[in-house]
């Protein structure tokens, strides 16, 4: 789930050419203080919230001559020292053709001088700059920020800011408008002058700057320019508008020093070192695991690498893997002949190259075999960004010896394949995930935001890429199905991205709504769209079907209700489909069957009744950070528990060591706060003893 970065309505700006909330600003004629004042083109757009603007009203303020910004033109015709594009320009169709189609016209307006300021915030169309010519490139990213330091408290765009006590620059601004939207996560070649982070931390950057012959690019993740409403007025505080005109004068002299060929050379910024992503234990059963490890950069050339298990009874084994350019330079150690409920240590280092190398450390607890009498914890949760937080700690604390991530895990709002790689990598470094994925077996399927972006569904374009994606970063079973519709078990192109395994008493149905779904007529052929897709239905018949799991956790990531919004990325869209999956279960007596979901940033558990012939239960489990949505916890009579909680996983205990057997779902938060508990048996759940 994500707010919408659209709509809008006409600008303020008198005498200006307004569409759909675009403003392309008047000549507005106003007097340098020193010189000739520059002129700059401004294309700007309204916060489609609170419909602020201000581009041009502060460049005007700083001097500026700022004139009507002409789409139909070249850059290099506009006759300006200045593009200035605002704010959400983003949402405008004007902006997104006119970067795609005068990418080289930009270019060459900066090559012989002139400056652009690039403010637009368009990582839901593409998360590049991809108007920068070579070397250099700028990245976005969906996080939101009101943190901004100075990166070069030297540089002239930064030394004239206000800074605070704590040493932030844009302080005190009204609370409706995020200070940086879309954060600047990547960058090449370029330097950080402002960052979300803290002094020293260049990563997310808020303003990077790049040179291009005798012009600069500037590309940038500040607000800072939404200042006045429609009449305006101001919208921000009277120290906030004083920042913002600081910046915009501060803009104007830089643009005026370019000009005269006078402003400081531009130093990059070098990039953090790319630290490793891994190991993560993916796949595991009682006899083998899957272990994922990408190297960092720095380790990118090393071709074999070597991972060395000892048992708990000191049994050592070795096996060797070759890092694969086609997955984004991981790798996938295979290893088998394992006992079933042994904990294992595991050690990878390069097999030659680096005797300096520090060990890559992990551990993991192989599964019960199928049918023996066992118990299993396995942790379940939904809806998590690439950030530091605890609650994966929690999980590891709570006993989980197994983990499932259900979607939206990590978010990536994109479908370009180097950032979805590059947001999956960030993703299993943050330092708590990290400790998490190389100390229990893990697996995960997608849902709206690593698919494509919030309510995608299988017609959207570019999904083979957050397809390819999505397989360099998870160690599942398998993936799908191969263009053949044969079972995917390596990381090559595919269709769908769906996978089950067996853990003890468990067998866990990782479905796919997403791939397939509104792309061919469903399974029965009676004109109505599918979810699933004709061989993922058959693929999970069989699979339930030929199950002696004593419990089966049926997996989707979008809710197995209708979310009554706007939104219809759920399986109330296909109830048809959904109906039909109830019907097979209870014609086939498939007992067991639990379903689970996520997606809706609120908790909840229904209990359907004897739908399949006994008490068929939905588990939701959202969300793992901390942005619930209440508006989505709606009344439904199936309704038992709901909670509007953040930072929320659950733990999910089967036992089958006592009679009938038990399977205890508990929702916990990040303190380790039970928020509620469901608690059924094998016999509930349609077994015959």
């Amino acid at each position: 789930m994500s707010t919408p970065k659209s709509l809008g309505r006409r600008g303020f700006l008198g005498g200006g050419i307004a569409t759909a909330g675009l403003s392309i600003a008047a000549a507005m004629p106003a007097q340098a203080a020193q010189g000739a004042p520059i002129r700059a083109a401004v294309l700007e757009f309204k916060d489609p919230w609170t419909k602020a603007t201000g581009l041009a009203e502060l460049l005007r303020r700083a001097g500026a001559t700022v004139v009507a910004f002409d789409p139909t033109l070249p850059a290099t015709a506009q006759g300006v020292d200045l593009i200035a594009f605002g704010t959400f320009t983003n949402n405008a169709p004007a902006y997104i053709d006119y970067v795609k189609n005068q990418a080289a016209s930009l270019r060459d307006f900066a090559a012989a001088g002139g400056v652009v300021l690039d403010m637009a915030q368009s990582d839901q169309y593409s998360p590049k700059a991809s108007y920068l010519p070579a070397p250099l490139s700028a990245t976005r990213a969906d996080p939101d920020h009101d943190t901004i330091y100075p990166m070069a408290p030297e540089h002239p765009l930064v030394a004239a800011l206000r800074t605070g006590v704590d040493g932030r620059v844009f302080t005190d601004r009204a609370a409706a408008i995020r200070v940086s939207w879309e954060t600047l996560v990547d960058w090449e070649s370029m330097r950080v002058l402002l960052s979300c982070a803290p002094a020293g931390k260049p990563t997310p950057p808020a303003l990077l700057e790049g040179a291009h012959g005798k012009g600069r690019f500037l590309v940038t993740s500040l607000t800072v320019d939404k200042c006045f409403d429609g009449t305006g007025a101001p919208i921000q505080p009277a120290v906030a508008v004083s920042d913002s005109e600081a910046f915009f004068a501060a803009i104007a002299g830089y643009v005026a020093a370019v000009k005269a060929g006078t402003a400081p050379a531009v130093v990059p910024t070098p990039k953090p070192k790319d630290p490793a992503a891994g190991p993560m234990v993916g796949h595991t059963t009682s006899e083998s695991t899957r272990i994922w490890l990408r190297p960092g950069r720095d380790h990118h050339a090393i071709p074999r690498w070597e991972c060395t298990l000892t048992s708990e009874r000191g049994k050592v084994e070795k096996v060797e893997a070759t890092l694969t350019d086609a997955n984004d330079h991981s790798l996938i150690f295979e290893v088998d002949k394992l006992k079933a409920e042994s904990r294992y240590t595991f050690s990878i280092v390069p097999t030659a190259g680096d005797p300096a190398f520090t060990p890559l450390i992990g551990a993991f607890t192989t599964a019960p075999k199928d049918n023996s009498k066992s118990r299993v914890v396995m942790g379940v949760g939904s809806c998590a960004p690439s950030a530091s937080d605890s609650v994966w700690d929690r999980i590891l604390a709570e006993g989980c010896d197994s983990f499932v991530f259900m979607g939206d895990t990590p978010y990536i709002d994109s479908v370009d394949l180097q950032f979805a790689r590059q947001r999956h990598r960030e993703f299993l470094q943050v330092p708590e995930v990290a400790r998490l994925v190389r100390s229990v077996p893990t697996w995960g399927t997608w849902d709206d935001h690593d698919f494509a972006f919030n309510a995608s569904l299988g017609d959207v374009k570019g999904k083979e890429n957050t397809r390819s994606a999505f397989v360099d970063y998870r160690a599942n079973a398998s993936y799908g199905h191969t263009s053949a519709g044969e079972l995917q078990t390596d990381r090559d192109a595919g269709e769908g991205v769906y996978t089950s395994f067996r853990r003890g008493p468990v067998e866990v149905f990782l479905l796919d709504p997403r791939w397939f779904s509104r792309t061919e007529a469903s399974w029965a052929d009676i004109g109505q769209p599918t979810c699933l897709g004709a061989r993922q239905w058959a693929w999970f018949q069989d699979g339930l079907r030929n199950s002696d799991a004593t419990f089966k956790l049926v997996v989707s990531g979008m809710i197995w209700d209708d979310k009554q919004n706007a939104e219809s990325d759920d399986w109330g869209t296909f109830p048809h489909e959904r109906e039909a999956m109830f019907d097979f279960i209870k014609d086939e007596e498939i007992p067991g069957v639990v379903l689970l979901s996520g997606d809706i940033h609120v908790s909840r558990a229904l209990n359907y009744g004897p739908r399949v012939g006994y008490d068929l239960w939905q588990w939701i489990v959202s969300p793992l950070h901390d942005r619930t949505i209440a508006s989505l916890n709606v009344p439904h009579p199936a309704l038992v528990h709901s909670a509007v909680e953040p930072n929320v996983f659950a733990r999910i205990e089967a036992d089958t060591t006592v009679k009938p057997a038990t399977l205890k779902a508990t929702w916990i938060n990040r303190s380790g706060r039970r928020i509620f508990e469901v608690n059924t048996t094998s016999t509930e759940l349609g077994h015959r003893h």
